[in-house]
């Protein structure tokens, strides 16, 4: 997979091309809930209602930052940084269209968020995830994050990672 196909930049929580990648990230992950649990879909008002209220201004600057990932110019995935703290952010929706996973996506946006949340002074980064998502935990591991004891009481949260933000030297400086 060429990395060439790849871009990464900060969007508007609620540009049209975000709001379309929210809808598809909440509807997935939604539905996998309900048809593990309930064997249903999501019912659709619920959806609508749960949509909306996901304005994503926690990930708007100053204190955070949604990443548009687009794959030959074609928006295809998320990733949001917030910070909870001075020297901790939080990853959030990181989410790629199913069918342009595997192509190397998912390491490009976490990559470029970590980026993100050193440029907001993070030294750390955290997030949570359900049991069910099993490639996201896969993911995060492969990526250096190790799983913690619970950071927040988020209703759907069952794992809970962590991994330090190792500052980038400047160029040039030998480091």
């Amino acid at each position: 997979m060429a990395r060439v196909n790849w871009t990464v930049a900060p969007e508007r929580p609620d540009s049209p091309v975000a709001l379309a990648l929210w809808r598809a990230y909440y509807t997935e992950v939604s539905d996998r809930w309900y048809r593990l649990h309930e064997g249903r879909s999501t019912d659709p008002d619920e959806l609508e209602r749960e949509i909306a209220a996901g304005t994503g201004a926690e990930l708007a600057p100053p204190r955070g930052v949604l990443l548009v990932a687009r794959y030959a110019g074609e928006p295809a995935g998320t990733a949001g940084v917030r910070l909870t703290d001075p020297a901790t952010a939080e990853l959030k929706r990181v989410f790629l269209r199913g069918e342009l996973r595997g192509r190397g996506g998912a390491r490009i946006l976490v990559t470029a968020a970590e980026d993100r949340a050193r440029a907001l002074g993070a030294r750390r980064m955290v997030l949570d995830t359900r049991h069910d998502l099993v490639e996201a935990r896969a993911l995060y591991t492969r990526l250096g994050y190790v799983e913690t004891e619970p950071h927040n009481d988020e209703p759907y949260a069952e794992h809970w990672f962590s991994k330090p933000l190792t500052p980038v030297p400047a160029p040039g400086t030998g480091d």
